[in-house]
């Protein structure tokens, strides 16, 4: 399992009790990518660009993806920056993990779920990888947890805000809430346009 893997557990699992956007979920998914990307050696960051190291593919399906679609890139001067990444890798990557996971028979769909996908409703299944994402989870493990808060699932066993002691890692987390913020910035601006564009056929 991956960090990106807990993390979508972590928010199905805890999807009733906070609303989590499928939006916000794929930045952070993307983020928690390259975060098992560096962790593994397969890229590093030089300030805020990435730079694949390539040290050999990922094991995993969807982080070797993500490893494939950052090698073979222009020269190191023009290497991606990590809030470019994540705004690339992350569209639609919600739904890369929920197909994942339901062909890997982790999830099913119920009437019951935790997360809502269109009108299909999902339910965790009780598996090896479940019982490990939420023990990290439990454990309070810094790169999850701040990921889980970036989503808006805060930590239920510590107000102190998680805290990774990487530098490229904090990197990655700090690009991630600027990415959430900038998309709740942009669903703002569109609700006030929708209100504004309604209210001009409204007036008499």
């Amino acid at each position: 399992m991956t960090t990106a893997k807990d993390l979508f557990i972590i928010a199905l699992d805890l999807g009733s009790k906070h609303s989590v956007g499928q939006g916000d979920l794929s930045l952070a998914l993307a983020g928690a990518e390259l975060v098992d990307l560096i962790g593994a050696g397969a890229v590093v960051l030089d300030g805020d660009r990435i730079v694949p190291a390539e040290q050999g593919r990922p094991d995993d399906h969807l982080l070797a993806e993500a490893f494939a679609a950052l090698t073979g890139q222009t020269p190191h001067e023009e290497r991606e920056q990590v809030e470019d990444w994540l705004w690339r890798r992350g569209r639609d990557l919600a739904a890369s993990y929920r197909n994942a996971l339901e062909d890997a028979g982790e999830l099913t769909r119920e009437h019951r779920g935790r997360l809502s996908f269109g009108t299909d409703r999902l339910e965790l299944a009780d598996t090896p990888s479940r019982r490990r994402a939420v023990n990290r989870w439990e454990a309070e493990e810094p790169v999850l947890a701040a990921l889980a808060v970036a989503v808006g699932i805060p930590g239920e066993q510590s107000d102190e805000e998680p805290a990774p002691d990487d530098e490229a890692v904090t990197t990655v987390l700090a690009a991630v809430n600027d990415a959430v913020m900038e998309l709740e910035a942009v669903r703002q601006r569109r609700s006030i346009e929708s209100s504004a564009f309604a209210n001009v056929w409204r007036a008499p």
